[in-house]
């Protein structure tokens, strides 16, 4: 359902902290305009964490409007409480969200068969294309093929997000559930081997401020130039590293604002990089043109 070049877009912050819906408009606009297929608001990358419910239902409502139905959105909605990943999901579906994004509960560290009813529980009570979303390494456990192979029995569970780092458990999956679930790869630097299994595409943090190459690296997969994309793949894997030498979404929104898309403004407790760790990111980026 949800294929090719998908962006966990950044949250632009004005200079005392709001929402800068204009800046986000544009940001929405930078995409479209260079192929991204997906828009996903609201993510791990979009600053969740530190929105408030009035916010986060508003930034995703700016993104379904902006975007006017030209590219699917993904909102995220997950939380580590399930009654607010279904009130979150059923807002997003009023609003015309085309999918929901729901990261694995963090903090809690349910069992199996948690994650399972969890997951269960928002199924059966917002019916909307469900993307689940696996990623240890924020939410302190790995959900396991086993349990996605489960989940993959509802016909709205359309997709999960992998970012466990495991291509053997998105090869299991697609092995024993690939007719019922599809796996979108979570990281960047793993999309042309996950893509190689059968995943769909990424959901990217380096398509915020390179769209037009995280598209083109997906299409020569798609067409099945894989030497094309293997240089492309490794072209681009010092910047996908870049991304993350500091808690994302730091690095990239300071990249996006040393390219002029926005502001660099995050909120606590997250801080700005470090003098070492900007130089080194200038540096990659000066590297690839981008400043």
């Amino acid at each position: 359902m949800f294929k090719g070049s998908m962006v966990a877009i950044i949250t632009p912050f004005d200079n005392e902290g709001r929402f800068d819906e204009e800046k986000y408009r544009q940001l929405i606009e930078f995409q479209i305009e260079n192929g991204t297929d997906v828009i996903v608001p609201c993510g791990t990358t979009g600053e969740s964490a530190t929105l408030d419910y009035k916010e986060h239902d508003h930034v995703i409502k700016v993104c379904i409007d902006q975007v006017a139905k030209r590219v699917p959105v993904i909102a995220g909605t997950g939380s580590n409480s399930t009654a607010e990943a279904i009130e979150l999901s059923q807002h997003a579906k009023q609003m015309g969200a085309d999918g929901v994004l729901l990261v694995s509960p963090y903090y809690n560290k349910p069992s199996q068969e948690g994650l399972y009813q969890h997951y269960k529980a928002i199924a059966e009570a917002v019916n909307i294309p469900q993307v689940l979303y696996n990623v240890p390494g924020r939410t302190g456990m790995n959900m396991t093929a086993a349990t996605t192979i489960r989940l993959a029995e509802f016909s709205n569970v359309v997709a999960i997000k992998e970012a466990s780092g495991d291509v053997t458990q998105s090869g299991e999956i697609l092995a024993k559930a690939g007719d019922k679930i599809d796996i979108l790869s979570g990281d960047d630097f793993l999309t042309l081997p996950l893509m190689a299994v059968g995943a769909k595409g990424i959901i990217s943090v380096s398509a915020n401020i390179m769209p037009k190459e995280v598209k083109a690296m997906v299409v020569a997969i798609q067409e099945g130039r894989w030497e094309e994309a293997r240089q492309m793949h490794l072209k681009m894997l010092a910047l996908h590293k870049a991304m993350f030498i500091d808690s994302n979404p730091v690095p990239v929104k300071t990249a996006a604002s040393l390219m002029g898309l926005c502001e660099a403004n995050i909120r606590l407790p997250l801080v700005g990089m470090q003098p070492a760790n900007l130089e080194q990111l200038k540096q990659v980026m000066q590297g690839y043109g981008l400043i």
